[in-house]
């Protein structure tokens, strides 16, 4: 018998690898406007959907903050990039999702980015089509770290939070799937996970190739994960 029955996606720096372009995006925006958009700013944004990025943001530079304005040089750069290279994605992608439609597992995907932009990154790294739900951040009333989408995601494929497996990069996920009730995964991008986010997430694992072969025993084992992390 399964020990899961739903596996859930982050999307940016988890299954593509586009947190660092999107970190020379602020950075260039930030820069044609006069702001210094450094990487520590942008580490704590990463997982927030557009609704908390603004508050987020005028907390650093004020309620002046052209928001608007330097998401829309962020967005073109980003664009551009993916226009001409594609979308990079991540090792172990295919193979996991492979391996997961080989043991018939629900996958669905959970972003903090819109739909339409998420819908696009999807279908350029070739994987729209094989995920059973896509939930994006501006379907939810509260972003993550809140874990109202994955709540979103499991009430609508009709799977217990319990028994859902969450793969996450960012602390902002990895805390929403903890206050979901989930399990979370952490397969670390830009940055490790704190001591404090390490001692309450379930696993945490270098790549996708490593999360495939972790289920693919625990399918195989007579003990069920939750047993474990209990």
């Amino acid at each position: 018998m399964k020990k899961f029955s739903l596996v859930i996606f982050d999307m940016d720096g988890l299954m593509f690898d586009t947190e660092k372009l999107s970190l020379h995006a602020w950075e260039k925006a930030g820069k044609e406007l006069g702001y210094n958009i450094d990487e520590n700013i942008i580490a704590g944004a990463r997982g927030l959907n557009s609704q908390d990025t603004v508050p987020y943001f005028q907390k650093y530079f004020g309620k002046s903050f052209p928001y608007s304005a330097v998401r829309k040089i962020h967005s073109a750069y980003f664009e551009e990039y993916i226009q001409k290279h594609g979308i990079p994605v991540k090792k172990g992608l295919y193979e996991l999702i492979d391996f997961l439609e080989t043991e018939s597992i629900p996958k669905a995907v959970a972003t903090s980015t819109a739909r339409e932009k998420a819908l696009r990154c999807l279908e350029l790294g070739g994987v729209k089509d094989r995920f059973d739900l896509i939930v994006c951040g501006d379907e939810v009333a509260r972003g993550k770290p809140e874990p109202d989408i994955f709540l979103k995601a499991a009430e609508k494929l009709k799977c217990p939070p319990e028994n859902c497996i969450v793969l996450e990069d960012s602390e902002n996920g990895l805390r929403a799937a903890l206050k979901a009730g989930m399990l979370p995964i952490c397969v670390p991008d830009l940055a490790k996970p704190s001591e404090e986010i390490r001692r309450l997430i379930f696993k945490e694992f270098n790549s996708l190739y490593e999360v495939r072969d972790f289920l693919e025993s625990e399918l195989n084992s007579s003990f069920g994960i939750k047993e474990e992390w209990a």
